[in-house]
């Protein structure tokens, strides 16, 4: 089974950096879409920064400028760099690994098990 494992998660003081990573086992790295997702309670989980496995990225508004992901196909593992953190990026960070598959292209989702990223003033 493909299994993702999440690090680099913890507490930091605001305009400080930290680095996720998501390394992925099980099978051979082959996912058309990684991606950063954060959900804190009360609210929907939301999409932070994605990448194809061409090498087209996309970000939310919120985070554009400061965070980067990119991905090590050589690794099987997807990184994020969070630099200059606000308060307000404080939640649960979850790596996704999106395969899609047959002539309709549905797609399947696995997650990473989540990482806290507290962020404080």
């Amino acid at each position: 089974q493909v299994q993702l494992v999440e690090s680099g998660g913890g507490l930091v003081q605001a305009g400080g950096s930290l680095r996720l990573s998501c390394a992925a086992s099980g099978s051979i790295f082959r996912a058309n879409t990684m991606g950063w997702y954060r959900q804190t309670p009360g609210k929907q989980r939301e999409l932070v920064a994605a990448v194809t496995a061409g090498g087209t990225t996309n970000y939310a508004d919120s985070v554009k400028g400061r965070f980067t992901i990119s991905r090590d196909n050589a690794k099987n593992t997807v990184y994020l760099q969070m630099n200059s953190l606000k308060p307000e990026d404080t939640a649960v960070y979850y790596c996704n690994w999106r395969l899609l598959s047959g002539p309709t292209l549905i797609p399947t989702d696995y997650w990473g098990q989540g990482t806290q990223v507290t962020v404080s003033s």
